[in-house]
């Protein structure tokens, strides 16, 4: 502990006498300072034991006494020590008075007792303390680095809330509770999360300190890692705040969890690298291959029905949050997951049919579906970042054709300005919404235009009639019907569809064309 009134006051070789303030004894000193001036507040930083003798002061005046301790107690000045047997042969009652009035301590200094050996005093109960904070700091580093090296981080949690008397808790890159020590803070731990979140936004090393969950703590937040996005974050709960050698123990936790989690990301890359061989070697069709080089990476992920999502940055950005979105809500339901980047803003990953992964990913698409359209209302519409493709549920052998069906609704979602498509909603809709395409658009105004300037020319309404004509699939009175010409009429008209587009309609692939050419136009008005 620091030095105290009170430690001084029971230093056997000072001789200090208390006069006034004895029950604020137990306040820390922090320095001790001598000074005549009449007012020596602006050179008082708090904390301090003053020692004066009254040179310049008129101890005996009650109103001088009375501004002068006001002062002090004002600047935070702990105690007051008065030399006797040198301008006084006691302390005036005026002082000892006042400082009884205003609280603060008054102790009497023999002449005998140099205000150095105070000074020294004190100087030596803070070194002592200093170096009992780094022991003990050293001690806990010790300890924490053996339970890191024994028992992981779990360990490492259980001695630092040991150390530090509280608790601790290990929150991954989406901010989810990884391990918390002990046992009953889960469910602190998990409280804090939407705290976590905001700190992950902030340059990393970041921490920040927030009142527990009801008030019940003081939490000290930190960043753990050492790149541009932190990898985790320790939380870190107490009574009240930390002290020297509880702030060792804290940055020896976070220096250790740091070197897990960069130890962690270089197995993260070879972990990546053999899901990158095994997602070649499904996609070449080796399945068998494929599980051998696997082994129990990934459980029973290649055994049962899985989905594969392929996502795409539309904006230059890395990927990182769709690939934390994935593996955090995987680990969280203890599922496997495969996850490959091909480039950061290019990622392939196999996930459990019906699982954690795949619903995390729908609704992290779905969140930034809601945040572009609430854009597109305030600020015109703007483009969001990613493009997600979702295969239907396939087996090891169909991996090729999955990924097929993932990159075919990936270009939907592309095109149609989306951020997620299943495969499985292309085979359940309508074809028609992929007229929109803008190559689509073009040839269709080029197939139809020598018909539409026919038409501008008002020497027959061609189009019309080519659509009334397929549309009742070539029945020549439904369709004259339907535009109310004579049946002759529209033969005649057809014939000159047939002379000036140079096709026959006999031919079903012409027939094709010209009918998906008037959707696609139509759906362009």
């Amino acid at each position: 502990m620091p030095p105290t009134l009170a430690s001084l006051v029971h230093h056997s070789a000072l001789k200090l006498t208390v006069r006034a303030g004895e029950d604020r004894l137990d306040v820390p000193v922090r320095w001790v300072h001598a000074s005549e001036l009449a007012d020596p507040v602006p050179y008082m930083e708090g904390g301090e034991l003053l020692l004066i003798t009254a040179l310049k002061l008129d101890a005996e005046d009650a109103k001088a006494m009375r501004r002068y301790v006001k002062r002090l107690v004002g600047a935070g000045v702990v105690g007051l020590g008065f030399a006797v047997g040198v301008n006084y042969d006691e302390i005036p009652k005026a002082l000892v008075d006042t400082a009884a009035e205003e609280g603060l301590p008054l102790l009497e200094v023999p002449r005998r007792t140099p205000f150095i050996a105070i000074s020294k005093a004190v100087s030596a109960a803070i070194a002592a303390d200093q170096y009992r904070s780094v022991t003990a700091g050293f001690a806990a580093q010790r300890e924490l680095t053996k339970q890191a090296l024994t028992d992981g981080p779990e360990g490492l949690l259980s001695a630092l809330a040991a150390q530090v008397d509280g608790w601790a808790a290990l929150y991954d890159a989406s901010g989810a509770v990884v391990a918390t020590a002990p046992e009953w803070a889960g469910r602190r731990a998990a409280r804090l999360t939407a705290d976590v979140e905001r700190l992950r936004d902030r340059p990393a090393p970041a921490s920040s300190v927030v009142g527990g969950p009801d008030n019940e703590d003081r939490v000290e937040l930190h960043t753990l890692g050492t790149g541009r996005r932190p990898r985790a974050a320790l939380a870190v709960g107490t009574a009240s705040a930390l002290g020297t050698a509880e702030r060792y123990a804290v940055h020896s936790a976070i220096a250790l969890l740091t070197l897990t989690t960069e130890r962690s990301r270089s197995l993260q890359a070879a972990h990546e690298r053999i899901g990158a061989a095994v997602l070649r070697l499904l996609l070449a069709g080796h399945p068998d291959h494929a599980r051998a080089v696997a082994g129990d990476l990934y459980g029973g992920l290649l055994d049962a029905p899985f989905r594969i999502v392929v996502g795409e940055s539309t904006d230059g950005e890395p990927l990182d949050g769709l690939a934390e979105i994935v593996e955090s809500a995987a680990a969280r339901s203890g599922e496997a997951v495969l996850v490959v980047p091909e480039g950061p803003e290019r990622l392939v990953a196999l996930a459990v049919d019906g699982g954690a992964a795949v619903e995390a990913c729908a609704e992290y698409a779905a969140t930034l579906e809601g945040e572009r359209a609430v854009g597109g209302q305030e600020q015109g519409g703007e483009e969001h970042g990613l493009v997600v493709g979702l295969s239907a549920p396939a087996g090891p052998i169909a991996a090729a054709a999955a990924y097929k069906q993932a990159e075919q609704a990936l270009s939907v979602a592309r095109r149609r300005g989306r951020v997620l498509v299943e495969h499985e909603q292309l085979a359940a809709g309508s074809v028609l919404p992929l007229l929109a395409d803008d190559a689509v658009r073009a040839f269709a105004d080029g197939l139809l235009r020598p018909l539409a300037e026919h038409d501008a020319t008002g020497r027959g309404d061609l189009v019309a009639s080519l659509r009334a004509w397929l549309s009742r699939h070539g029945q020549w009175d439904a369709a004259a019907a339907d535009l109310g010409v004579h049946r002759h009429t529209l033969r005649y008209r057809m014939r000159r569809v047939e002379e000036i587009l140079g096709r026959s309609l006999d031919d079903p692939d012409v027939r094709m064309e010209l009918w998906l050419a008037l959707k696609a136009t139509a759906a362009a008005e």
